[in-house]
């Protein structure tokens, strides 16, 4: 034990002494506040990551090289073929010369700068922000994204692939900047300028700046430099002579256009409040197009783009080979049938209305979905819009058999709960308010006749438009214009809204569209998407997968075959008879625009549901124009040349297949009645007899389908007083069978004024007598949600 004196021992409750000052000890961190990071954790970090992404960045702007210009230059054709493989067209020339960016006009630069990217001469190559949201949408799968800015998206056109891939966007990001450093913007610009895809195979803005307004870049004016500018955004829907109906979209965009330009200096508020729409021209194409084959090609690439089958950008660059469902010889006997019925009765030097006559048709095979023929046009190199697909005339009365299949579909009721056949009792009193709706609706009959009270099917006949919007009503607007689409009109249909004005037919569908719903009938209610496309090949082998066809049954079999039942009556006794020169069992519908602006006729036998349409259009301003007097006749409607051109073409393309009937199961209560008749109380006039012709429009309006010279036997059925009319509304005259004859006025005209036109004939008598003794099933009280009167629309 050492003698050295220990130290001294803590005792209870003894602390160290107290730390010098300025050496305090940091208190542990507690509780939650342990799961915060410190700053020191977060500099760190953020040094880290700041570390990482520049080795990243270095990396990646070491390894990827500013590669060669893509295959554009050099692409290939497209080949499209009938059915049977032999060749209808081939596409693909490019169209495209390069200018310097002296050769392009300032506004022209300016236009585009302000429509793509404003900041482009002042900011970097890329849009890191922009960059981000398109690289995660992409990878994501939300879809294509823009390249941003001006550069980027000339590096994706000039040095790189289409494909939508993380990857490619890497790519494009560091050729962008790379490019950025070493080319100036000018180059830039002009390389974009010349690269840049504005719709009708104009590759570059000189080839556009022909292909629109026929002059050089240099001589593009702001108008139209904003207006190619704007067709940057969307090639093909704004180009406004081929989609008429994207005039609205594509001049909200130039407007945009213009207005960037202001904001940015580069066009005085004075010269922009001057500016006006610079409508283009008709697209002048190559002669291979010519004929149906440009119609046929732009329709299916239509078709592939819209179904996501191959994008634009792709079938841009070639090399497809595209079996399509056209058969030449139906094909061949539509383009004959049209000249023979139409074309060949113009006469543009002496009627300048004959001038605006344009047709369009589409034939489809019930069974299959598959479009067999179609009419585009006169010809693809003089007449670029496609008459087939285009979506701006109205429908007119096409669409009433949508109304009563929905009704029979959903059972309904009239007014006072009667349940809807084609033997139901309507009260067809023109101008008669329509029952169960709220506001004021009350549509016109066509030359103001007052039919009393009125089977479904005889109003079928004569497309009586009172009839069809009280029924539109007792169905339910919202039905019928569900039932319209499940049977194969788009949703996005133009002015398809649920007001009693849509049984009238004030949708704007296209010929092709109709053809698919009329299929839909034909086929006992079962839908399939139409097709246009049997196979693709790429480069010769690689088969391209197309979308399976999926059926569903649209509408019950027995709403279908009633409404065949009911429009082969129209055929037999209405305003259609011109179709049974077919010598097929047919069923159809006869339909006209208001003002006669365009005239249809949708019918099908068992084996082909075909649509034709005679439309007017001025060729300089595309404005819609009526058809009063063309082909000299005083109106084109439903039950005229559409439905003549309809039975030759339906007569040749079935030739050599034995003629079958319908099949129907119709609903109860829906066979025909036997009506007594009462002998005529006048003369008949004579359709042959030129004293008896039509005359021509008077102010007075006129709703419904006329058909010249097509006389019927103007009964009317279940006590229907319909005076002065025949079944197809012909020339005057007409008995009245409700139990008291009916006084005719005969050779009464409608008027193309007050929206309406339709299916009656040139003239047609008015009933000033007749009783009835059916009772109204339709009522008299207010009815449509304060719809002006020009949405009444024809038969």
């Amino acid at each position: 034990m050492s003698d050295e004196p220990q130290p001294h021992q803590p005792t209870e409750g003894w602390a160290p002494p107290p730390a010098p000052e300025g050496k305090k000890k940091r208190p542990k961190r507690t509780g939650w506040r342990r799961l915060i990071p410190t700053w020191r954790m977060v500099l760190g970090t953020c040094v880290i990551g700041i570390l990482i992404l520049g080795g990243l960045f270095f990396l990646g702007y070491s390894l990827v090289k500013i590669p060669p210009a893509n295959a554009l230059a050099t692409k290939q054709s497209n080949v499209y073929l009938y059915a049977d493989g032999t060749q209808l067209a081939r596409d693909g020339e490019v169209n495209r010369e390069n200018v310097t960016l002296s050769k392009i006009s300032k506004d022209a630069q300016h236009a585009v700068l302000a429509a793509e990217d404003r900041d482009f001469y002042s900011e970097s190559a890329i849009d890191p922000k922009a960059m981000l949201r398109a690289g995660w949408n992409t990878a994501t799968g939300k879809g294509k994204q823009s390249g941003s800015t001006i550069t980027q998206q000339y590096v994706k056109n000039y040095y790189l692939a289409q494909e939508q891939t993380v990857t490619r966007k890497v790519k494009e990001f560091f050729i962008s900047i790379k490019l950025d450093r070493e080319q100036s913007k000018d180059h830039i610009l002009e390389g974009y300028l010349n690269t840049s895809f504005f719709g009708r195979n104009a590759y570059g803005i000189q080839a556009a700046a022909q292909a629109y307004y026929g002059v050089d870049a240099t001589g593009l004016d702001p108008a139209k430099g904003a207006y190619l500018a704007s067709l940057l955004n969307a090639p093909s829907e704004y180009d406004v002579v081929a989609h008429p109906e994207n005039r609205k979209a594509a001049e909200a965009r130039w407007n945009y256009v213009l207005d960037g330009m202001v904001k940015e200096g580069w066009l005085s508020k004075a010269d922009r409040t001057g500016l006006k729409f610079p409508m283009p021209r008709e697209a002048t194409v190559s002669t291979g197009m010519s004929g149906q084959r440009g119609y046929v090609v732009e329709a299916v690439k239509q078709y592939l783009t819209e179904h996501k089958v191959i994008a634009a950008e792709d079938l841009e660059a070639g090399g497809y080979r595209i079996t399509t469902t056209l058969q030449k010889p139906k094909q061949d006997a539509f383009v004959k049938a049209v000249d023979d019925q139409l074309m060949s009765q113009l006469d543009k030097k002496d009627r300048k209305v004959d001038n605006y006559v344009r047709a369009g048709g589409a034939s489809v095979d019930p069974r299959t979905g598959k479009v067999v023929a179609m009419y585009g046009g006169i010809d693809y190199v003089k007449q670029y819009t496609n008459g087939a697909t285009r979506r701006d005339f109205q429908v007119g009365s096409t669409f009433k058999p949508f109304v009563f299949t929905a009704a029979v579909d959903h059972h309904s009721t009239t007014q006072n709960d009667t349940t809807i056949t084609p033997n139901t009792l309507y009260d067809g009193t023109s101008s008669r308010p329509v029952q169960g709706w709220t506001g004021s609706y009350a549509p016109e009959n066509e030359d103001h006749v007052d039919y009393g009270d009125i089977s479904v099917r005889e109003a079928t006949d004569k497309s009586v438009n009172s009839v069809y919007a009280q029924m539109a009503v007792d169905v339910g607007p919202e039905k019928v214009v569900q039932t319209a689409v499940d049977l194969g009109l788009p949703a996005n249909t133009p002015s398809l809204v649920p007001y009693p004005s849509v049984a009238l037919g004030v949708a704007t569908a296209s010929v092709l569209d109709m053809a698919e719903a009329y299929a839909t009938l034909a086929n006992h209610g079962e839908h399939g998407t139409y097709t246009l496309v049997e196979k693709i090949t790429k480069d010769g082998s690689e088969d391209i997968r197309l979308p399976g066809r999926k059926t569903t049954q649209a509408v019950s079999r027995e709403a279908a075959d009633t409404t065949t039942s009911m429009l082969q009556s129209v055929v037999d006794n209405g305003t259609a008879t011109a179709a049974q020169a077919a010598g097929r069992p047919a069923a159809g519908k006869t339909g006209t625009a208001e003002n006669d602006k365009a005239a249809w006729f949708a019918g099908y036998t068992p084996d082909l549901a075909t649509v034709v349409a005679v439309m007017g259009q001025n060729p300089e301003t595309a404005k819609q124009e009526p058809l009063y007097n063309a082909l000299g006749l005083a109106r084109v409607n439903g039950g005229g040349p559409p439905a003549e051109i309809w039975a030759q073409y339906t007569k040749d393309a079935l030739k050599g297949t034995d003629a079958t009937d319908f099949d129907l199961q119709v609903q109860d209560g829906a066979e025909e009645w036997e009506y007594p008749t009462a002998p005529p109380t006048d003369e008949q006039p004579d359709p042959d007899d030129p004293t008896d012709a039509a005359s021509p429009p008077t102010d007075e309006p006129g709703n419904g389908d006329e058909t010249t010279g097509q006389p019927s036997d103007g009964t009317a059925n279940g006590g229907a007083a319909t005076g002065g009319t025949t079944g197809d509304g012909t020339d005057g005259g007409g008995t009245a069978d409700g139990g008291t004859t009916g006084d005719t006025t005969g050779a009464t005209t409608g008027d193309p004024a007050g929206g309406t036109s339709g299916d009656g004939t040139n003239g047609g008598g008015t009933a000033d007598g007749g009783t009835t003794d059916g009772g109204a099933t339709g009522g008299l009280t207010t009815g449509t949600g304060g719809l002006p009167a020009s949405t009444r629309r024809g038969q």
